[in-house]
């Protein structure tokens, strides 16, 4: 049953075969069993999922069902989720336990969803390892001596080990994308504003979009037309109408123009995933796509960007978090300044406090200009290369991250590394644009993933294309050895 799409288990259910209940059970069943060894949920909910379950099942048996109806989710534990612990994997929100559900926990569930339980994540969403996790790191299942990827690093380990069917994360700067790609599966980062943020922990608000993630592009776009659309809670939420993500899958691809970004094959790219990509793009050629080579020149500099807004919104963000009114608080303080001080100090982990430190130094008097300023100019020119872009081609096709997964430890002590994981993912956020990743193959046993960018609220063409991607190749089938 487990290794079933779900749009598979879709149909099973709606044909009566198999329930709901029976499908929950055999999940819980999966992660009791594999998550001592992988630690990709912080918190399972089997009470409540079996409850949920229980409820699908009826409304299935009275005819009133959707597609998502009975299938089981897991939550990265970012997302508030009513009446269960929402911990940002942080020892600051260990013991704090959600009075309301975020939008996209409350939309899943009106479609009638069972929520397994809460994945394990970077703390507050800040890295690109999933090391940085009060909770520990969470283990890839293709290797368990290497990393799944960050920061949604716990939902794309669960369902490439198929302890949840599908699963929600957030991208900040490739925290879908770069996951889904180490771990072989399908994520999907939408448009800034497609997917509500209400309820959904900040880390930078102008950079943070949830989106799907999941086994095939199909179960992306089905669960894509549950998570996308207005919300009046969230004021950078756009209102426009939501297109049925499904209805274009089976549309041709004859004479889609794909743009190759010369700066995404340089010298930082390990040439056996160079090699890789460029084998499947000629699967989209023999399709009817038509390459182009493009230029995004101002690529080089969006890591030093990204790394100047991200922790400056970072540093405004987590101010809240003081030791007054939720969250952790330090034993006995001498003072105020004393409980601010320690419970911060005590209750963030070191990569956390970094990015403070950083945010709170690039927003001080006197460095404003000469770094937000400056990182914010530099924004608006990464924008215009692919608006530029966009003039000439439909979607752009690259490698998601540069390497494959990368030994656990290997670079916590070097955060230059670390950050470049990223290259090729952080100016699809500063941009605000769509993007999506795709098993593309392996090298050396190790998932590899396909990064296809598109125009503002261009997900349909996305999903379009990477569904016709998968009708050609099996690498999303492909299970790491001992889940099967």
């Amino acid at each position: 049953m487990h290794q079933h799409t779900l749009t598979e288990l879709s149909q099973l259910l709606q044909s009566k075969q198999l329930s709901s209940e029976e499908m929950t059970k055999t999940y819980l069943a999966r992660a009791e069993k594999f998550n001592p060894l992988l630690n990709c949920y912080i918190s399972l909910s089997p009470e409540r999922a079996l409850q949920q379950a229980r409820a699908a099942d009826k409304r299935i048996h009275q005819g009133n069902a959707g597609p998502l109806t009975g299938i089981p989710v897991t939550h990265k534990d970012i997302y508030c989720t009513d009446g269960l612990k929402t911990s940002c994997a942080s020892k600051m929100l260990d013991n704090f336990i959600a009075p309301y559900n975020a939008t996209v926990v409350e939309k899943l569930n009106d479609a009638g969803m069972v929520t397994l339980g809460k994945s394990n994540m970077d703390e507050f969403a800040m890295g690109s390892s999933n090391e940085n996790s009060y909770y520990g790191a969470v283990l890839n299942p293709w290797d368990t001596a290497r990393v799944p990827g960050g920061s949604s690093g716990g939902s794309a380990c669960a369902i490439a080990a198929r302890l949840t069917p599908v699963a929600t994360g957030t991208d900040t700067g490739g925290s879908i994308r770069q996951p889904a790609a180490l771990c072989g599966i399908t994520g999907l980062k939408p448009t800034y504003g497609r997917v509500s943020r209400y309820g959904m922990i900040a880390y930078a608000s102008s950079l943070d979009q949830g989106g799907p993630m999941a086994q095939t592009a199909e179960d992306a776009a089905l669960l894509l037309n549950a998570m996308a659309g207005f919300d009046k809670r969230d004021s950078t939420c756009v209102e426009l109408p939501v297109d049925d993500y499904t209805a274009s899958l089976n549309n041709s691809i004859q004479g889609l123009k794909i743009g190759l970004p010369k700066q995404y094959f340089g010298d930082a790219l390990d040439s056996n995933i160079g090699d890789l990509i460029h084998t499947a793009i000629k699967q989209l050629q023999q399709s009817g796509a038509i390459i182009h080579e493009i230029e995004l020149p101002n690529t080089h500099l969006s890591i030093p960007a990204y790394y100047v807004v991200a922790p400056a919104e970072c540093s405004s963000n987590l101010s809240r978090f003081d030791g007054v009114r939720f969250g952790y608080r330090c034993e006995d303080p001498k003072d105020l300044s004393d409980l601010y001080c320690r419970s911060r100090g005590e209750g963030f982990g070191k990569e956390l406090k970094n990015r403070i430190m950083i945010g709170t130094y690039v927003l001080s008097a006197g460095y404003y200009d000469a770094y937000y300023l400056k990182a914010q100019k530099i924004r608006r020119l990464i924008r215009d290369d692919f608006q530029q872009a966009f003039k000439e081609v439909e979607v752009i096709i690259g490698p998601t991250s540069p390497t494959t997964a990368f030994k656990l430890g290997e670079r916590t002590d070097d955060p230059v590394s670390m950050y470049l994981s990223d290259i090729y993912t952080v100016s699809v956020n500063l941009a605000g644009l769509p993007a999506i990743s795709v098993p593309a193959g392996f090298v050396a046993g190790l998932p590899v993933g396909m990064q296809i960018i598109g125009n503002y609220f261009s997900e349909s063409r996305l999903l379009n294309t990477a569904y016709q991607f998968q009708q050609k190749t099996d690498w999303h089938r492909t299970l790491p050895e001992g889940y099967n």
